[in-house]
């Protein structure tokens, strides 16, 4: 069984855009990184497309970027320099969890880019109805293509999936996006439980 995704259903939203604009940076190692961050400012990198620019954003400019649930389309301007973008790498503080560093990846309609797109499971699959438990084992997919195909998220439909069955990579179908992930991986299942053996 196919879980399919299509654009022209009303669960297809494109990705959002975040509009961001990023200062231009000369000094480089960890002195100046350290010296960054204790203004608020996150060291950045962009590459791809014949970019290759260093730059730094303010944390309090990021914040819906970095911890929205949804993958979304930058519009970076950095300088004199105008591009889209999505966000390739984040680092964090191990013990504060603060933002340390940012990686962009310019885009354009022409060049494919792999992204991880989040996944959203939806409806109530048949085999919790008999007593399992829904378990999520993916919550992002890497997927390859043109960023304009990209939806926010993948919306998979649960409905139907019975008892000790699975969702795998190769089960889900989104248009004019190719999976990344090993086609076997397991995306969503539902796991027998105790109550659902003694039905």
């Amino acid at each position: 069984m196919e879980y399919t995704v299509l654009s022209n259903t009303n669960k297809f939203k494109k990705m959002k855009e975040f509009a961001l604009v990023g200062t231009p940076r000369s000094e480089y190692g960890k002195k100046a990184a350290k010296a960054f961050r204790a203004e608020e400012l996150i060291p950045c990198n962009i590459y791809g497309c014949g970019l290759s620019l260093t730059f730094t954003v303010a944390a309090a400019d990021v914040r819906k970027l970095i911890y929205s649930p949804d993958t979304q389309i930058v519009d970076l301007t950095v300088g004199d320099t105008k591009t889209k973008a999505v966000v390739k790498e984040l680092q964090f503080h191990p013990i504060d969890g603060k933002t340390l560093h940012i990686d962009f990846l310019a885009v354009d309609e022409k060049k494919p880019v792999v992204v991880e797109i989040p996944v959203q499971l939806n409806g109530l699959a048949e085999g919790v109805k008999a007593g399992g438990k829904l378990v999520q084992n993916m919550r992002k997919l890497k997927v390859q293509g043109i960023y304009t195909a990209f939806p926010d998220r993948i919306n998979i439909d649960v409905t139907e999936l019975g008892l000790a069955k699975k969702i795998a990579v190769a089960d889900v179908k989104v248009e004019g996006l190719k999976f990344v992930n090993p086609a076997d991986a397991c995306v969503a299942e539902v796991k027998a439980t105790r109550q659902s053996k003694q039905a």
